[in-house]
Formats: structure tokens, sequence, C-alpha cells
């Protein structure tokens, strides 16, 4: 009886010595994850959860890159491999507005200083007290605002299609001007229901919003925006931080971290005078680069491009 139970006893201990062997070699020889894979973004900033997309390497260089208006992170995928690549960590949230789980209800919920806290509070959430802050549209207003409000946290900064927020106000001062003129869609944008508007037969005027981009980029946001519930948030934006043709409070505080500056020349939405006013509003080292022959979905039609320069940026 005593030599079943060794025998019992040493047949376990060898299945046990074998099984945890070979976890051992699993986790040994399981490949890392390829950092230019994009994967899911979940951040929570105070009682808000913000979704997305992001790639790279965890401990790698932190990279913030904010949509505009009406896309999401989806903008930036090309991007998001590239900075992967390269041993970045970089992260495209679905802005406030965009997140389901961060869509307050208010107008006033949408005003520029808590987009500038959101962005805050997401290096925050990763525990990273600096960064790298790229936006276009929309988002480089962000960008603008965040390296002017918390410029020890910036690394580096990079705006595209949209010039420094009190270059663009000044144009927009005179209603003579090129960008006076061009912006007539802020106040389109900002009346109570201009997203039935933008909706109404077949979603007339946001197809002529995203003309130029591939159809089924046009037809990947014409899903996602399809209900004017779905539009409202995003169309806040302007009803917060725009009055009639003006920018609300826009930042008169020059730049003080390198930045870089896209502008494309076919923008319809962005004249050239306030592109090139923007270099007498950053005090760092600064760089403009002109994309021509393309309109303002520059980040879309000229990725490589954009690629480029932002990697030599960072």
């Amino acid at each position: 009886m005593q030599t079943l139970v060794k025998t019992t006893l040493w047949h376990l201990t060898l299945v046990t010595l074998i099984a945890s062997n070979s976890a051992c070699e699993t986790e040994e020889t399981a490949p890392p994850r390829d950092p230019s894979q994009i994967v899911p973004l979940e951040l929570t900033v105070g009682d808000m959860k913000f979704g997305g997309l992001k790639a790279g390497v965890d401990d790698g260089p932190l990279v913030i890159l904010l949509h505009g208006f009406p896309e999401t992170s989806h903008e930036w995928e090309d991007q998001l491999v590239a900075l992967g690549k390269e041993g970045y960590f970089a992260i495209a949230p679905d802005q406030r507005g965009y997140s389901a789980g961060a869509t307050p209800e208010d107008v006033e919920d949408y005003a520029m200083p808590l987009l500038v806290g959101d962005v805050l509070g997401m290096a925050d959430s990763l525990g990273r007290e600096q960064f790298h802050i790229v936006g276009h549209d929309w988002g480089a207003a962000v960008t603008w605002s965040v390296a002017t409000e918390a410029p020890e946290r910036v690394i580096s900064a990079t705006a595209i299609s949209i010039p420094h927020p009190a270059a663009f106000d000044a144009e927009l001062a005179d209603p003579e001007s090129c960008q006076y003129k061009a912006s007539y869609y802020f106040e389109i944008f900002s009346t109570p229901d201009s997203e039935s508007l933008l909706l109404a037969d077949d979603a007339g005027i946001l197809r002529t919003v995203y003309a130029g981009l591939p159809e089924e980029t046009v037809a990947f946001y014409l899903d996602r925006f399809s209900t004017p519930e779905s539009l409202k948030a995003p169309l806040n934006w302007y009803r917060a931080n725009t009055d009639m043709r003006r920018l609300v409070d826009p930042p008169q505080t020059p730049v003080t971290v390198p930045t870089l500056f896209i502008w494309s020349d076919e923008d319809i939405a962005v004249c050239e005078e306030p592109a090139l006013a923007t270099e007498n509003y950053v005090t760092a080292p600064y760089r403009f680069e002109t994309i021509q022959g393309v309109n303002h979905w520059v980040v879309d039609l000229a990725g490589e491009r954009v690629t480029d320069y932002l990697l030599e940026h960072l």
C-alpha cells in the first residue's frame, strides 16, 4: 500500500513539474506584440471613459493624436502604425463627444478649457508627465491650447491645417479677409438644429464636407454620423467655441515648445494669411510645411508626407 501511495505521489509531482515547465516555455517563447499593431484604446478621465486606438511600445515616448470634425481616431491609423514601428507609444483617442462614455449633454461642456483638461487627464491616467501632441482640424485647435496652457508638459507640438488661434482670429476680425469669408460655415454649424441640416437629403451637406476623401472613408464616417444624435455632440464644439465667425477667447500666448505646422494650399477652409502669420506666435524652434495640391483632408490624402514630417519633427 505504501509503495502504491509513493508511486502515485511521484507521478503527480512529475506531472506538475512538466506542466510548470511547459507553461514557462510557452511564456518565454510567446512572440512579443508587434508594436505596429493597432489595438483598441480605453482611458478613464474623471467620470468619463474614452475609446480610440493605440499602437507602439508601452514605455516609449507618448504621442497623443487628436482628430478633427467630423472624424474619429480612424483618421490616424497610418500614423499609429508608423509611430509604433519607431518605438513610440501612440494613442488616438475619440475625443469628448465622440466616445460613447464621454458625451455630456450641454453645449458648455465642450468649451476649450475642458477639451484641454481631457488631454492632460489622459496623460495623467497613463502615468505620463510629458508627451508629444499632434492634432488636425479641431484637434489642432486643442493642440495649440494645450501647448500654450501647459507647456511644461509638452515635448513638442504638431498642428495640421488650423493655424495658431490668435493668428486665425486676427484674420476673422476683418470681414473683408479671405478667412472671414471662408469661415461662413461656422454660423451654419453653430445653429441649434445644424445636425439635421447636415443630414438632410441623404446627408447632402455632410457628403460635401467629406469631398475628396476615398469612398470607403466617406462610407465609414457616414455610418458613424448617420443620426442627429451622433452629430449633436461633435457640433457642440462649434457652438461652445465660436461666436458667429469669431473664436471664443482664443489663446494669445506664444507657443514656447518646438512646433511643426502643416498646411495644404487647396484647403478652402483655411486661407494662406493666418497660416503664414502663425510663425509670429511661436518663440520656440518652428517648422512650417505646405503640402501642395491637397485639400483640408491632408492627413488622409497625403498621409505619407504627414508621417515623414511628423517623424522628422519628433
